[in-house]
């Protein structure tokens, strides 16, 4: 028997887990993301970059940092933007991206020298922990819903429970782990996923980046639902982790597994490393600050109306407010030692 997060962790992460190999996102994949809807999501990114360094905070000759980037499509849109936007910045500017799988390396440098060829030089680096650097714009689009989480429950008794898992069957004991009922107290927390490995990862982008903005996406809210947001996805069906009938042997490792990310406690860990400004926006609200909207018009001045049209209407998903635009949530801060 062993708990949820091992469970999760190996099935994402461990010998053959879901990530370790290339999967298609999109139309033909498990999922779609923002990423896979429009090259505009990246677009309004690099604009931000470029907001960042004309605004002095970084410097021209910073590293934009991608932490989990799968293919590599989005890092290649940033690229693509900031080179129709402020081309200069791409002689100065540094790529980097996090990512634990030599073979999804091998591919995200692969993808990158199709597109750019020598003129973008890209540096991997296995482990956050291997990261450092002075300044840098650090982007996480889409990586906390895929941290360990434990699962909890308060039974009739007002005893609360954490998941273990035996044989693929999910089973509730008494929970004796004080950081969880800390945490749980703290949050008030009485159904749900705990994710408490979020600490450590902003603990050490904080101890190794002296100077960086950060920018994360995923879906979740501020406040926990108290109920499981935990879910798996196949073929763009979506199965709740508590599905009657549903069988887990058949799912492991050979879909998506997530949850909803709490964003409270994802502020916290920044907070408890003295960074106090942290935004915390709809997906739609950021990506219109960022400036998207004046890309599109950028784009309408320069190709045929069927082509804008079908951009827009891709952007409009992303933007949607019963969908993509207010599902997803971002926060933005940033953290400098300059006095």
């Amino acid at each position: 028997m062993i708990k949820f997060s091992e469970y999760f962790n190996d099935w994402l992460y461990g010998n053959d887990g879901y990530y370790s190999n290339y999967k298609e996102i999109g139309k033909d994949g498990d999922f779609f993301t923002s990423v896979s809807t429009s090259a505009f999501f990246g677009g309004a990114i690099a604009k931000k970059i470029i907001s960042s360094i004309d605004d002095g905070f970084l410097p021209s000759n910073t590293t934009i940092l991608e932490v989990g980037a799968h293919h590599g499509y989005l890092l290649a849109d940033i690229i693509q933007f900031i080179y129709t936007l402020k081309p200069d910045l791409l002689k100065t500017l540094n790529f980097s991206i996090v990512e634990r799988f030599e073979n999804l390396q091998v591919q995200q440098s692969k993808y990158i020298k199709e597109s750019f060829g020598d003129i973008i030089n890209l540096n991997h680096y296995n482990d956050i922990k291997d990261v450092k650097l002075e300044n840098a714009f650090v982007l996480a689009n889409e990586i906390f819903d895929a941290f360990s989480c434990e699962l909890v429950f308060t039974n009739d008794k007002n005893t609360l429970q954490q998941a273990f898992v035996e044989n693929h069957k999910i089973q509730f004991l008494d929970c004796i782990d004080k950081n969880i009922i800390k945490h749980c107290k703290k949050y008030g927390i009485t159904k749900g996923e705990v994710g408490l490995y979020y600490q450590e990862f902003v603990d050490t982008l904080c101890l190794n980046i002296n100077n960086f903005e950060f920018l994360t996406f995923d879906y979740g809210d501020k406040y926990p639902r108290n109920d499981f947001s935990a879910r798996i996805y196949e073929k763009h069906a979506v199965y709740p982790i508590f599905e009657e009938g549903l069988d887990l042997k058949k799912l492991y490792k050979k879909s998506d597994i997530t949850y909803d990310v709490h964003f409270n406690y994802l502020i916290d860990c920044f907070k408890n490393n003295d960074i106090q400004k942290v935004v915390f926006n709809t997906q739609l609200k950021a990506l219109v600050e960022f400036g998207i909207i004046e890309l599109l018009e950028i784009l309408k001045a320069n190709v045929d109306e069927s082509t804008y049209l079908r951009q827009t209407q891709n952007v409009k998903t992303l933007l949607e407010p019963t969908g993509m635009g207010d599902r997803f949530k971002i926060i933005n801060l940033r953290k400098t030692t300059n006095k």
